[in-house]
């Protein structure tokens, strides 16, 4: 089984979630702050290198101020099965 830091669909992920910082306009740096971790944190999600479990996922939409419902269900409609 491949790495799933290297999924197609994790990076589809990983767009989004890049996608949703931007769109919420603010960088890495903020992100970090907000939720009290080193900018390296976001970093390490954003390029692949480390994986967010939901919780984690849950903490980060709430900072973009994105609905958790609505991004799962974009990311099913992108999924690439």
């Amino acid at each position: 089984m491949p790495n799933p830091l290297h999924d197609p669909n994790y990076a589809v992920f990983r767009s989004m979630l890049i996608s949703a910082r931007e769109k919420s306009g603010l960088t890495q740096v903020e992100v970090a702050n907000r939720l009290q971790k080193p900018q390296s944190y976001v970093s390490k999600y954003e390029r692949g290198e480390r994986r967010l479990d939901f919780v984690e996922f849950v903490a980060l939409a709430d900072v973009f101020g994105v609905d958790v419902v609505q991004f799962l269900k974009e990311f099913s409609e992108r999924y690439c099965r």
